[in-house]
């Protein structure tokens, strides 16, 4: 179990996506777990901040498979970063 936080610049440590946002602050991370989703992962989304939860009986496979769409959709939060 663990988190990946997604900031706009590293040093500031700018949330990608600001506090409680919605509609068009919210974008980069509704396109990500709609891109994951299009790819059959499901995403743990709040506000900036991915939760990887894989269930305990996880193959290999299955998690090397959802690391690789999770990276994959990470290219999207990319977009938005300055």
């Amino acid at each position: 179990f663990w988190g990946v936080e997604l900031v706009k610049d590293r040093e500031t440590r700018e949330m990608l996506v600001p506090f409680n946002a919605s509609g068009d602050a919210a974008a980069p991370v509704a396109r990500m777990a709609k891109a994951a989703m299009d790819r059959g992962l499901y995403l743990m989304i709040h506000w900036n901040v991915i939760m990887v939860c894989p269930p305990l009986v996880v193959t290999e496979d299955e998690l090397r498979q959802g690391l690789a769409v999770l990276d994959e959709v990470l290219a999207i939060a990319d977009e938005y970063v300055g």
